[in-house]
């Protein structure tokens, strides 16, 4: 049995550094894309399949295992680091890629054996290059195209904000969950964490909906638990707003506010 060198995910990274005339860093781990801690209480970084310095592109290829359960691959009944199943936690560490490697500047590609000529089983054909190779310069067009293009998909700046504040909690070693009460705008866990979330758009009454905001999370204060923290998620020209209820409150109520600037970066405000 071949190794990675013969494998099909070389197979398509190699006709992407044709495609793109530069050599990509395979299996290149960036500082701050980790895994989750370990018994000895440290996190690996997590490799990319390739990135290509030059291009600011990162390139993922993903067989059918990371896309439907495969109990080869999956281990069944064995458990991480993370506590789940392998399975589990490589969609974690995909949802993790996919959210953090553009929340650094980097534009993302995920290619698919289905994208390509494949067999029911995902495996390529590999039985005319040229077409292969064709078909990944199609994908790296449409997809590099859209760099830099402002999102407008959006059905509010809410949607904006929720979304932003999602992948910033990926990076951060979250992972979303449903929503034990429906009406929560975002959940998430880390460990023994849960930070249950509201968010705000941009808005004419930005004072009202802040105040709108803190009675919903008291409204989902159901949890006594210290391990359940709080977040009011407000975009910039909310922060004002938001920052009204004093900080010793906010403290005492476990609440945090929480800024998505216009670009999507987040970051705690305190004060």
């Amino acid at each position: 049995m071949g190794g990675r060198e013969t494998s099909d995910e070389t197979y398509v990274l190699d006709l992407c550094d044709e495609v793109l005339e530069e050599q990509g860093l395979r299996q290149h781990r960036f500082d701050w894309l980790l895994g989750d801690a370990g018994a000895a209480g440290r996190r690996t970084r997590l490799p990319v399949d390739s990135y290509w310095p030059g291009h600011k592109l990162v390139v993922e290829y993903r067989e059918m295992q990371h896309d439907q359960p495969t109990p080869f691959f999956d281990k069944p009944g064995r458990l991480t680091v993370s506590g789940v199943e392998r399975g589990e936690q490589r969609a974690l560490y995909d949802a993790r890629r996919d959210a953090g490697i553009p929340a650094h500047g980097l534009h993302l590609i995920v290619i698919r054996p289905a994208d390509l000529d494949a067999n029911s089983r995902g495996r390529l054909h590999r039985k005319d290059r040229t077409a292969d190779l064709k078909a990944v310069r199609s994908l790296l067009a449409a997809a590099r195209a859209t760099v830099g293009s402002p999102q407008t998909s959006w059905a509010s700046d809410e949607d904006r904000v929720v979304d932003a504040f999602r992948r910033w909690l990926v990076v951060e070693g979250w992972t979303p969950v449903a929503p034990t009460d429906p009406h929560t705008d975002i959940e998430a866990v880390r460990g023994a964490q849960r930070l249950v979330g509201e968010a705000k758009g941009r808005t004419t009454e930005a004072g009202i909906d802040a105040d709108i905001a803190y009675g919903q999370l008291l409204r989902r204060m159901t949890r006594p638990s210290p391990d359940t923290r709080y977040a009011l998620v407000v975009p910039s020209s909310s922060v004002f707003h938001a920052l009204r209820v004093p900080t010793p409150v906010r403290s005492l109520l476990r609440i945090s506010v929480y800024e998505v600037t216009d670009d999507g970066s987040v970051r705690m405000r305190e004060a």
